[in-house]
């Protein structure tokens, strides 16, 4: 069984009568594109990528606090940085 990350999906026939239809109707989410009845990409609308990037950088720079969490500290005052 396959994962499906999207309300909705619509097939590439569809996509390619009205590709701007399909971005209205799907109201900013992402939206499976079927080749044969068969999952082939997501088309995501631009907030919801951005959302997503967003997302993936605050997660990357959460593992990096984690990481480093342990690391001896230095202390410095004002002046000198």
């Amino acid at each position: 069984m396959e994962s499906v990350y999207a309300n909705a999906s619509v097939s590439i026939t569809e996509l390619k009568k009205n590709p701007t239809a399909v971005l209205e109707q799907s109201e900013g989410f992402p939206v499976m594109i079927l080749n044969h009845n068969k999952p082939t990409a997501y088309l995501v609308p631009v907030a919801a990528y951005e959302a997503l990037m967003e997302k993936l950088e605050d997660a990357e720079l959460a593992q990096l606090v984690k990481e480093r969490e342990n690391e001896p500290r230095v202390k410095v005052t004002l002046d000198e940085l």
